[in-house]
């Protein structure tokens, strides 16, 4: 078909009434086309760049509690305090020699809160370049507790997640620990729930954990003030002390 007829033909459908022929070059759609799709392309790394900005901020922002650990708490301000400190650090170990051992996993958890007591003092009774490596080894054997005491709570944990603790142990202690919490806390629930003999040791549990964790956020926000973190051992021992009753 020559140009001159199909030039005719959009002229004898121009006149008729209500029909108006638009010009269309494929070209022009393939560019619209091309345009659109970079425009929403740009939008869409501008979104994920910005979602990606705000959670590195977030996790930059996040508390010290989440951080490694690096350097060394405030306390032992003085003598008095280093003392305290001291002596509210050996309950773990009696809690530790109390604990039933009726099993592998329970022995475990037993000898780990010993370890927890005898860390503990030796972290708050030393001075120098070796008080950091002890205040490492203090929350880890702390997250190590909890991790094994979650191990004799529940013997079918799920084996992604005992391996990732046990490979977080080293860097976020206090993560670790906090998980493991949360699942004898989901734990101690329930069996208080279905065994009226477990209410009143829990409701002391519950306390004890409250106050514990005021006094631990308290003594990294208030780092001048006296004897917290020795408030804080005290508050943690009779909250240990309580779990003992799930191993009975």
């Amino acid at each position: 078909m020559s140009l001159e007829s199909t030039l005719n033909r959009t002229k004898a459908l121009d006149g008729v009434r209500g029909v108006h022929v638009v010009p269309h070059s494929p070209f022009a759609l393939k560019e619209i086309t091309e345009h659109e799709d970079y425009e929403s392309t740009c939008k869409s790394s501008f979104i994920g760049a910005n979602q990606f900005l705000l959670m590195q901020r977030a996790w930059q922002q996040r508390p010290s509690c989440l951080r490694p650990i690096r350097g060394c708490i405030h306390g032992d301000l003085h003598l008095l305090e280093r003392v305290a400190n001291v002596l509210t650090s050996l309950p773990f170990i009696a809690l530790g020699l109390q604990t039933p051992r009726k099993n592998l996993n329970m022995t475990l958890y037993a000898n780990s809160l010993v370890g927890v007591g005898v860390t503990s003092s030796l972290y708050h009774s030393s001075r120098g370049k070796l008080r950091k490596y002890l205040r490492w080894a203090d929350y880890t054997m702390i997250a190590t507790a909890t991790v094994c005491l979650s191990r004799a709570l529940r013997d079918e944990n799920p084996k992604m997640l005992m391996a990732a603790s046990a490979l977080a142990l080293p860097i976020q202690p206090l993560m670790v620990s906090a998980v493991h919490t949360g699942m004898m806390e989901v734990a101690f629930a329930k069996r208080a729930l279905n065994d009226p003999n477990l209410r009143v040791a829990h409701t002391v549990h519950k306390v004890s954990s409250l106050l514990g964790g005021v006094f631990f956020i308290a003594d990294d926000v208030f780092p001048e003030t006296p004897y917290l973190h020795a408030a804080w051992h005290l508050a943690a021992a009779v909250g240990v002390g309580t779990c003992n009753k799930l191993l009975e």
